[in-house]
């Protein structure tokens, strides 16, 4: 029973994660990338800021105290994970603009497989079934995004949300390496405060068309993005993380990706071809066998 608890919100956090597309997608016909982004980040930050108090109440009634680390360390990682952040959701932001949101809720997913590839230049082999996700998410990439009958090159927009991925790849390392030493919500919070300002900074510098008209019409989104893809849905994986399996976490969350279709179907109307359906389907076949343990299916003797 714990179990399929814990599954079913990570299902929820993946489901949240693949509306934010659509709510991205839906924002960018008001504001600019860097505008979304900053009030994005912004909101995500606020609403964590009383999760942070209620964890921190919760923990003094029962006599404990929620991690602490020294002040160094909060604000080096909270820049570095913002940093990241903020690179991140630029250019997955921009890349809508010329792609649709399903096809970018898959090439975004695809950091789960950058991420063993990153972690082999740093020094960790991947093993075999690593390999064989790289090819087939490869295979996956050329049937979703390219096509057939123009030149063999992807399209602007795929090729920005896949440097996305790369760099979302990137802040999970990061990631990794900081929530081992800073509370992970207390670190949430610092990543998406760090990621505002930098957009707001990039903002007032690329950005002179926003307007209050702009920006009303364009709230709805960026409140669904900030409070539910940011504040709720990262909570709901921290929660949802505890206690269970890693792989079989990772490839729940990995269903953002298909829920991404889902809505990009369900509210924007958008359609793929059979082709690219295909390439979706092998794109998540990938990032499931890249996160299975290969001793599995070594008989123990």
């Amino acid at each position: 029973m714990f179990e399929l608890r814990q599954s079913l919100l990570l299902f929820i956090t993946a489901t949240i994660w693949g509306s934010g597309f659509i709510g991205q997608s839906i924002g960018m016909d008001h504001v600019s990338p860097f505008a979304f982004t900053f009030f994005r980040t912004l909101i995500g930050a606020l609403v964590l800021l009383p999760v942070i108090w209620g964890l921190k109440k919760q923990a003094a009634a029962k006599g404990k105290s929620l991690r602490r680390a020294d002040r160094r360390t909060f604000f080096l990682g909270s820049f570095c994970c913002g940093a990241c952040l903020i690179a991140a959701e630029s250019f997955q932001q921009f890349g809508l603009v010329w792609t649709e949101a399903s096809k970018a809720g898959f090439i975004t997913s695809m950091y789960i497989i950058f991420v063993p590839l990153i972690s082999w230049f740093m020094g960790k082999r991947p093993n075999l079934l690593i390999l064989i996700g790289v090819l087939l998410s490869a295979v996956g990439l050329y049937l979703l995004c390219i096509d057939p009958n123009k030149s063999f090159q992807l399209q602007t927009g795929d090729a920005l949300i896949l440097i996305c991925a790369v760099v979302f790849a990137f802040h999970i390392l990061v990631i990794a390496y900081y929530v081992e030493r800073i509370d992970g919500v207390e670190l949430s919070c610092g990543q998406f405060l760090v990621a505002s300002f930098l957009g707001l900074v990039l903002m007032l510098i690329f950005d002179h068309n926003l307007t209050w008209e702009n920006f009303k019409a364009a709230l709805p989104a960026m409140l669904w993005c900030g409070i539910m893809s940011n504040g709720v849905a990262y909570t709901l994986q921290i929660v949802g993380q505890r206690g269970i399996n890693p792989t079989i976490a990772t490839i729940i969350l990995s269903m953002e990706s298909v829920m991404a279709v889902f809505f990009g179907w369900l509210i924007l109307d958008e359609s793929l071809s059979v082709r690219q359906y295909i390439g979706c389907a092998v794109m998540f076949a990938a990032v499931i066998i890249a996160q299975l343990n290969p001793r599995i299916f070594l008989r123990e003797k």
